[in-house]
């Protein structure tokens, strides 16, 4: 055991020695016997501890993920998948991750069809293909969902950053070229030279991020998940998934995963008591309904910026998952808006602001985003409180309304 430990060590330490030479500008050609030699008996897993290994050395989390772009582009041409991700169970979610990257280079392969014959010739035809696959693709945002919203807390929770941070990045790209691409295609009529263009500027970059994608998932984050998660975990990301949805193919069936079993200190109110405060009482049903029937989405996140609470309404509009329960409020958030995050939370906890407001257009739809500072009679600062609301129709109200008027109200 001792051996395997220190050969572990070993190749650890060698990956690192060889990242910060490339680093230092080395050339791919200058360490590629070197790496083969290494990889041979390297997983994900050893890749993971490298990442965290360097910033433990002092190296900045930032510059350790601007890192992985080269290392991985190295590493790709020699780590092979592992078998363990091949020889998990059908509906396994790690089953169905791969299953959907299947049916995304699938997708990706029609794209690129598509947008070869519109650089080629501009046909009206080939524009409507390459636009019908563009719109496929669109569904990779449940794929990617369910990575971020219920994979990564759990990385996260074993102490994994890096790999998830550049995921996450990486990630953002595709969906902001693939956006591009959509916007780019819904013209009518272009010239064979714009065409072109539009295929060289987004078309590829898009096709080709997602087919990144797809090989650092099977290379990297799944080993890396299956060496990681506990079957609890696994068993939660497998409830969960069905809340974000599944991506071009649906799950198999046969995994049937564990009850989850997570310890907590919370304390279960009897069905039928009452939950006692200032102003009344009521039952934990009653408070249960009472989420469920506001008009608003509830997140609290406690004074140790951990996600304590959310509301469990039909219609969030921004999903959660039980995943995110304590979580850093920091690691549900994508790496380009943390800062944000942190100045907020910084001014709340200094007394310096008690509300933020954002507002934003999503999917048709104007979002209404606040956060508030809670704190005790005191003062003391307990954390915050996210109100998130669908403010489409209140928008669009005009006139007036009264309670006198609710018989004209129900048969409108």
């Amino acid at each position: 055991m001792s051996e395997l430990i220190n050969n572990r060590e070993r190749r650890i330490e060698e990956l690192k020695g060889i990242i910060r030479h490339l680093h230092a500008g080395a050339s791919v050609d200058e360490v590629r016997g070197q790496l083969r030699e290494i990889v041979r008996e390297t997983d994900a897993t050893e890749i993971a501890a490298m990442e965290q290994s360097l910033i433990a050395d002092g190296m900045p989390v930032e510059e350790v993920r601007s890192m992985c772009d080269l290392h991985s582009q190295v590493l790709r041409e020699f780590v092979v998948p592992s078998p363990a991700v091949s020889d998990v169970p059908p509906g396994h979610p790690v089953d169905t991750f791969r299953r959907e990257n299947e049916a995304i280079l699938a997708a990706v392969a029609r794209l690129r069809d598509a947008l070869g014959a519109l650089a080629g010739t501009g046909a009206g035809n080939a524009r409507d293909r390459a636009r019908a696959a563009a719109h496929e693709l669109f569904d990779v945002e449940k794929h990617y969902r369910r990575k971020e919203e219920l994979l990564f807390p759990f990385l996260d929770n074993h102490g994994i950053v890096v790999t998830k941070k550049d995921m996450w990045a990486k990630d953002d790209e595709a969906r902001g070229l693939l956006k591009a691409l959509a916007e780019a295609l819904s013209v009518e009529e272009a010239s064979v030279e714009e065409w072109r263009l539009v295929v060289e500027t987004v078309g590829e970059p898009a096709a080709a991020a997602l087919a990144e994608m797809v090989s650092k998932e099977e290379l990297v984050l799944l080993p890396l998940s299956l060496g990681t998660l506990s079957a609890d975990e696994w068993g939660l990301v497998h409830a969960e998934s069905p809340r974000v949805g599944w991506c071009l193919v649906p799950p198999r069936e046969g995994w049937l995963p564990p009850l989850p079993s997570f310890p907590s200190d919370a304390v279960s109110l009897p069905v039928g008591k009452a939950v006692a405060l200032p102003s009344g009482h009521l039952t934990l049903g009653q408070l249960q309904g009472l989420f469920e029937a506001l008009p608003v989405d509830l997140t609290f996140v406690d004074a140790d910026d951990r996600v304590a609470f959310f509301s469990e309404g039909p219609d969030r509009v921004f999903s959660r998952t039980r995943a995110i329960l304590g979580r850093k409020v920091q690691h549900c958030h994508p790496p380009k808006s943390v800062d944000v995050v942190e100045r907020i939370l910084a001014d709340f906890r200094a007394g310096a602001q008690s509300v933020a407001e954002f507002w934003l257009e999503l999917h048709g739809r104007f979002v209404h985003v606040r956060y508030f500072a809670v704190r005790d009679a005191q003062g003391a600062y307990q954390g915050c409180l996210e109100v998130t609301q669908d403010a489409t129709r209140i928008r669009a109200l005009r006139g007036e309304r009264r309670l006198l008027q609710y018989e004209t109200a129900v048969t409108a």
